[in-house]
């Protein structure tokens, strides 16, 4: 499905350091409605603290984010450095941003479905048998109706990750956020998670994804950004960053890396 042209999450000269180490250096970024952003980069890039950073699980020390029209309201401490002005807001926001984590971070005392609607429930005070309802729905939408009762002791790696990407689409997101969804995955499990992913992709919904993945980056994104050492280097159409005519050497050479060279003309 193609974006509406309206911006769903829009990031402008984001920075972020830790202990004295700038890790992203003025990134910006702009997804659209209906818009599937992979971001690619070596370990170190700054990918992950840059995900981190839109939903403000780490606090940018400069720059803006705006998700659906709405800025993230900042302010400067004393000490000079960058905080959230409105706490409230934030936590508003955030329940606006599906995140999808490494590590799967199901509670493990409760059962896959419990998981799927402790949030709907407890944060945004939904009605109980409403979110049971979508919660079997949404469990059904990722293959794993019959493990509703299961605890996450008694999945696999992978079907704890779809589990997770249920929970996130029970809050009824206005984007997704995924880093890394597959990394922690056995290799004969990764298939069925980016299949999900996909399936998402195809009902049209935003998502930003960090992956490794790159044969699934190049046929499911609606736009690749490259991030190199705290900074954008290369950004545009998978058609033409995965291609020939990719003006970046420094992407080729990262995708030759990962055993997926672009065609030479």
């Amino acid at each position: 499905m193609e974006s509406n042209g309206a911006p769903a999450i829009v990031v402008e000269g984001m920075r972020k350091s830790f202990g004295g180490v700038e890790v992203l250096k003025g990134v910006s970024l702009t997804a659209k409605v209906g818009d599937v952003v992979s971001i690619l980069g070596a370990s170190g890039s700054g990918k992950s603290t840059f995900l981190r950073c839109i939903n403000l699980l780490e606090t940018p020390d400069a720059g803006a984010v705006t998700v659906a029209g709405e800025m993230i309201a900042m302010r400067r401490r004393r000490d000079g450095k960058a905080e959230p002005a409105d706490r409230r807001q934030v936590e508003r926001i955030r329940a606006e941003l599906g995140m999808v984590f490494q590590g799967f971070n199901l509670w493990s005392h409760m059962t896959v479905l419990e998981n799927v609607i402790e949030a709907p429930v407890h944060v945004q005070r939904r009605p109980r048998a409403e979110c049971l309802d979508e919660g079997r729905a949404l469990l059904a939408k990722v293959g794993m109706a019959e493990k509703a009762g299961h605890y996450p002791s008694q999945l696999s790696g992978g079907q704890q990750q779809r589990a997770a990407i249920a929970r996130a689409l029970a809050m009824r997101p206005k984007a997704m956020l995924f880093d890394e969804p597959t990394s922690a995955l056995d290799p004969e499990l990764v298939g069925e998670v980016l299949r999900v992913i996909r399936g998402l992709a195809d009902e049209g919904r935003t998502m930003l994804i960090v992956t490794h993945e790159m044969a699934f980056a190049r046929d499911v994104s609606s736009k690749v950004v490259f991030l190199h050492q705290g900074l954008v280097e290369a950004e545009g159409p998978p058609a033409t960053l995965f291609s020939a005519d990719c003006p970046s050497e420094r992407f080729k050479r990262f995708l030759s890396g990962h055993g997926t060279a672009a065609p030479t003309k």
